[in-house]
């Protein structure tokens, strides 16, 4: 009789040990809840904003554009100076009657472009600042789409973290179910002991999700362009987002706007440009000279006016060879355009195929498979408590049902984040916003 009260005493000992460490759990995680929540739309901002990848591709951009002006503009001209002395007996002989060659000399020269290099040399130079324009738009829709990414991953872990707790407290039912068949000796210790295992496993995986948390902030701060260890709150909880576009569509839409496409076909244009200009170089330059010797009173100044022509003399191994040079790279812009319209294409596709998968697995587990496994829970805890059920028919149906509601909200997440991922591929919703209503405003 002795040892059946102890028994008794220990689990009842453990369960409220348990509760209050469940119940610290809860203060620790609710109490920043009651804090604003994070919404989407200005993390979005932000990033743009600060993010440092885009700051330093904005920096590059702009420098490009300081570029054209220069690839206009002629050569800078050449001023020369000197000063001719007449012997090498006396050191100066300027103005000497019998140093009739002793002067000073001044000369101004300016190189100038065989006709039409110059505005070529300003196209290419303006088609690389607008490609680089073009993969910063491209850059700014990656940084919307993986702030968007991170946002979901972080909104699930929170979602796991409440189940966990759900669970944990469905758990305690068990317990306390089996505690009360184990005083009137109906179940053995074992059951107990089951019930109360199963919660210290959800114990443990509840610290690993505290973990995944704190390293997912630390991953979107980093792409906010934040401190690593800067708080943030928890994710606004928002409804899946609509999403009314067909996959033709969007591929329509991807091969009209995507800044990617763009960059690359200004490439082209500069890569053509360049051939252009090669071709150009078959041509000579002209530079022409002034210059101007001042010699003795005795003597009248004199002045000349020249000009020099360069000759594409090695033309095969140098203006040639650069024309075909010029000409394999615009066959490679030319292929890596049709590569980008291919990966654009598959990886349409590939997230448009998971978005939809997704939001049928949602329905299923939503509307069939969530309800009738807890369902099925409550009536296995009920004939498990009048001895109908064994208790390891309950706590796998109590397991069954955490699985799935997991499950769902991982679906949830991955519906999101395909999403994001469309929007960066085809810049539907590329103000950071879904295509039909915005999410956390």
């Amino acid at each position: 009789m002795t040892e059946h009260r102890t028994l008794t005493k220990m689990p009842g000992l453990q369960l409220r040990k348990s509760v209050l460490c469940a119940l610290c759990s809860v203060f620790f995680f609710v109490v920043p809840a009651f804090a604003e929540e994070l919404k989407l739309q200005p993390l979005i901002d932000e990033a743009l904003e600060n993010n440092h990848e885009l700051l330093m591709l904005e920096s590059r951009q702009s420098a490009s554009r300081f570029r054209v002006p220069q690839a206009e503009s002629l050569p800078d001209p050449m001023f020369m100076f000197g000063y001719m002395n007449e012997g090498t007996r006396d050191l100066y002989t300027f103005g000497d009657e019998m140093a009739a060659d002793s002067q000073w000399m001044f000369s101004l020269s300016q190189m100038f472009p065989y006709p039409g290099k110059r505005s070529l040399k300003s196209e290419m130079a303006l088609r690389d600042s607008e490609s680089l324009q073009a993969s910063l738009d491209f850059a700014r829709l990656r940084v919307a789409a993986r702030v968007k990414e991170l946002y979901y991953d972080l909104l699930f872990t929170y979602k796991e973290i409440d189940l966990v707790k759900d669970t944990s407290f469905l758990f305690s039912r068990i317990e306390e179910a089996a505690l009360a068949r184990y005083s009137t000796g109906m179940a053995p210790q074992q059951e107990v002991l089951m019930a109360q295992t199963e919660k210290y496993m959800l114990l443990e995986k509840e610290e690993m999700l505290k973990q995944k948390i704190q390293s997912f902030e630390a991953m979107l701060n980093s792409v906010l362009g934040r401190d690593a260890g800067s708080p943030l709150a928890r994710p606004a909880e928002t409804p899946p987002a609509l999403f009314t576009y067909e996959i033709n569509e969007l591929t329509g839409k991807a091969f009209e706007n995507s800044p990617d496409i763009k960059a690359k076909k200004k490439m082209i244009e500069g890569a053509e440009t360049k051939v252009l200009m090669s071709e150009k170089e078959y041509y000579p330059d002209f530079t022409i000279n002034a210059g101007y010797f001042a010699k003795g009173p005795d003597f009248p100044d004199m002045w000349n006016l020249t000009a020099a022509v360069n000759i594409p003399l090695f033309y095969r191994t140098k203006q040639r060879q650069a024309v075909y040079e010029a000409t394999a790279l615009l066959e490679e812009a030319k292929h890596e355009l049709d590569d980008v319209k291919f990966m654009l294409s598959s990886g349409i596709r590939d997230n448009y195929s998971m978005l939809r998968s997704s939001e049928r697995l949602m329905d299923l587990y939503k509307s069939g498979l969530v309800p009738k496994i807890r369902q099925d829970f409550e009536s296995a805890l009920s004939g498990y408590s009048t001895g109908k059920v064994e208790a390891l028919t309950v706590i796998t149906r109590l397991k069954a049902l955490f699985d799935y509601e997991i499950l769902y909200w991982k679906q949830f997440t991955e519906r999101e984040k395909a999403i994001a991922r469309l929007e960066a591929l085809t810049t539907v919703g590329a103000n950071g916003l879904s295509p039909v209503q915005g999410q956390g405003e």
